[in-house]
This record gives structure tokens, sequence and C-alpha cells, in this order.
């Protein structure tokens, strides 16, 4: 596909060096992680296991230290405003969670965030005294100005009912850079707490946490950033950290109200720790966990910068491939990409698959699906990518059509964007032909 600084060239050759794909495998959708990162998995874990105990209670916060200063710095952030967490899910639960509401609250998210996300958002409107409400936005249809305008009209609507407003850096399907630091401002402006779901964020995207004054973020170090799962950084900026009460599942950083450490006395090593903050202290141990993958982040960060020679040239890499990719798609498909300026472009390619779907049954024949049977079809394409051809591109149904989100990265080149996408072509065929119907049946 190109090189981009020096000898160093990316692509599959490099891939096929420095990832452990098994042969013929092209993946599309999610990250992973290189030999390098893997191999310091495995002496981390082999350390744990010569000596579990003294790791566990006295080496891993040492080493999580490092860690969370490389982590800050990486999103120029403020260490004591960096903890570790598994992942985006369980941050931004830590977050919703934590939060105390009134009747009247509201939280307002963004439509097309993570499907965990909004269903959390459910299940908060069941268990406390808080309603949601979804901030309308067609991906397809839809620009930036249009969701800030959509934005404001929803906090003026519901003039100091809205708490708290959660929407993404980048949002997943289709895959497209948000106005997010024009949110986060419109957030400050309201009086709004700010929760960002940059999942697709550390090593795709430049954060600065300092200049964008987000109240809530959390990002995971294992879509992009080549460390294993389970990996993320949530950040919570000091002026909010009282709001965080507990870490999930609650720690032994946890500290009681004073009513009911009066009735108790807490006599525990781990209340010896020496952490900055009580903020810090609570998620530094959350339970027994796989300690290994927080800990390749320094690996990580080291093959960016001498692998990979650095940030810049691995965006600009694949931010280029997913152009050129999504051409090439559009052209086999015969159909368009996703129109977006490309200042919102990341390293993923959106692109209308050549199905016709319809909230009528056209006459008996098949030249329009029904949307009725539009999860049938998901299942089968996703299905048949991984069985019949070993890859696997993201699907998702989106204003009335099925998109793809091709994810560009340095293990790859334009000709598997070429097989990804001839591969889902003929699976289209087979849809058109109604086999979606047959498989189904089979399956039941």
């Amino acid at each position: 596909m190109g090189t981009t600084t020096g000898d160093i060239k990316f692509g599959r050759a490099f891939g096929e060096k420095h990832f452990m794909f098994k042969p013929g495998y092209i993946t599309g959708s999610y990250g992973a992680y290189p030999r390098q990162v893997r191999d310091a998995l495995r002496s981390v874990q082999d350390e744990i296991q010569a000596a579990p105990d003294g790791f566990v209670r006295f080496v891993y916060p040492e080493r999580l230290k490092v860690v969370r200063h490389l982590l800050a710095d990486f999103l120029r952030a403020d260490v004591d405003e960096v903890v570790i967490v598994p992942n985006a899910t369980i941050g931004l639960n830590a977050v919703l969670r934590n939060l105390v509401f009134k009747p009247g609250d509201r939280v307002a998210y963004v439509k097309g965030i993570y499907g965990a996300i909004e269903k959390t958002v459910d299940y908060l409107a069941e268990t406390t005294p808080v309603a949601s409400v979804c901030i309308e936005f067609d991906l397809i249809a839809d620009d930036d100005e249009k969701l800030l305008r959509c934005f404001r009209s929803t906090l003026d609507r519901y003039k100091n009912q809205v708490k708290v407003a959660i929407f993404d850096t980048v949002m997943s399907m289709p895959g497209l850079r948000m106005p997010f630091e024009r949110l986060a401002q419109t957030c400050k402006d309201y009086g709004v707490l700010s929760v960002i779901d940059a999942a697709h964020g550390i090593g795709l995207i430049d954060l600065d946490l300092r200049s964008l004054e987000a109240d809530f973020l959390v990002t995971n170090c294992h879509k992009w950033l080549f460390v294993p799962h389970t990996c993320a950084v949530l950040y919570v900026a000091r002026r909010n950290q009282h709001l965080m009460r507990s870490s999930i599942p609650t720690s032994h950083g946890f500290q009681p109200l004073p009513d009911i450490v009066r009735e108790k006395q807490y006599i525990s090593a781990y209340e010896a720790s020496e952490s900055t903050n009580p903020f810090v202290y609570q998620f530094e141990y959350t339970g027994t966990i796989d300690n290994g993958p927080p800990l390749c982040v320094p690996s990580a960060l080291e093959f960016r910068k001498t692998v990979c020679g650095g940030e810049r040239h691995v965006r600009d890499y694949c931010q280029l491939l997913a152009r050129d990719g999504e051409a090439l798609a559009v052209k086999l498909f015969g159909t368009e990409a996703l129109r977006i300026s490309e200042s919102k472009r990341v390293a993923f390619a959106n692109v209308r698959l050549p199905l016709q779907f319809s909230s009528k049954v056209d006459d008996g024949t098949l030249s329009c699906i029904p949307i009725a049977d539009a999860g049938l079809v998901l299942n089968l394409l996703l299905r048949r990518l991984r069985d019949d051809y070993d890859t696997f591109v993201n699907i998702a149904f989106v204003s009335g059509s099925l998109w793809a989100r091709f994810s560009a990265m340095i293990y790859l080149e334009l000709e598997d964007f070429e097989y990804g996408a001839t591969a889902l072509k003929a699976l289209c065929t087979r849809v058109s032909e109604g086999d979606y119907r047959v498989s189904h049946d089979e399956a039941a």
C-alpha cells in the first residue's frame, strides 16, 4: 500500500511479521496486538504466577502507577484523573451508576450511541427517578451543525432537567468522528455533565483531555492502541471525583459515610495504599483479575513509536487506506459511501450494501427485502463472512439500509479491502435470492 517513513512499510507483510493472525485470515473489524506485546503479556503472567500473592498486593499497584503516568501523558491529562478499568462499558457504568438522580432529572444521549450504553440508560430509568431523552440524529443524512442544533434544542426544551449528556468521540456504526469537542463545550455552557464514550478513541484520534475539559470520558486501549483485552482508561475530572462514591465492583478503597464507619472497625492491609487520592485508590484494586493487559501498555506504546514510526505515521496510513478502500468497495457494490467531510474521517470506510429494504412486501418478489427480515439478513452476512471467507466486517442496519464498516489498520492493504468487499457482494447476491430465509429455516 505504501511506505510511511524510511524503511517502515505497512501492509500484509508487516502484519505477517509482527502480528499473529492465522494464515489466510483477514480482519476488518476490530484491532489486535503484535507479538512484541504478546511477549510482554506472557512475561507479566509468568512473573505473577511465580509469586501471585505478593505481585497482586505489592508489585501490581506500583506498576500500575507507571502505566497511569504513561497514559495520562498520552492523553494530555493529569495522572490523578486517570484510572484503569476493564473496558469502556464498565467505565461508563461506573460513572452513570454513581450519579444520584432525583425526580425530574433526565439523561440525554445522542441517537446511535453504543447499544449497551443505551440499555444502561434504560436500566437507570427503570431503577432510579431519572428519565431519558434521545437526541435524534441521522448519521446518514445529518451533519454536525444539525446535530449541534438538536443538542442545544434538547437542552433548551428540558432546561435545568438534563443532568448528564452522553455522546461519542467516534461513532461505532457507521464509523465517523463526532463533534465531541463542541458537544462538550455546549454541556459546559448549559451546566450539564458530559459523559464521553471514546471506546474508539485512544490510538485512533488525538485526544487532549486538558483542552477538552470533559467531565467524564472512557476509552478502550484494546481496540486501536495494540493492548490486550481487557484494558481501558477512565478519566474523571478532579471537580467530579466526589461524585464517584464507588468503583464497580465496590472495592477495598470504598470509604463509607462517617455514621457507618462509627459502628465498624476496618482493619485491612489494603488501607495502607499510598495512592494520591480516594478516587484513584478505589479503582486500584477491585478484585482478582488478569493483571497482565494493563501492564502491557508500555510495550504497546514502544511498538508504536519504534516499529511503527509514531502516531502520525500510523494514522496517516490508516486514513489513506480507509479512503482508498472505501472508493474500491463503492465501485464493487455500485452503491455509495457515507457522505462526510475529510475532517470527520478516521480509519473507517463506510459503504452501503447493495440491498433494498421496504416496509412492504413487494408483490411476492425478492427485489425488496422486508425490514422485518433485516436481522435475519445481518445474521447470515456476519456468519458467512466468518465461516465461508475467514474474515469479518462490521455491519449494521442504519436509516433503512445495511452499512458495512471496514476498519483500516497497519497490517492491512488495499487488496484486503477488495477481498472483503468481493465476499460481501457475493453474499448480498445470495440474500437477494432469498438464501437468508432458507438458512434461517434450516437453523430453526
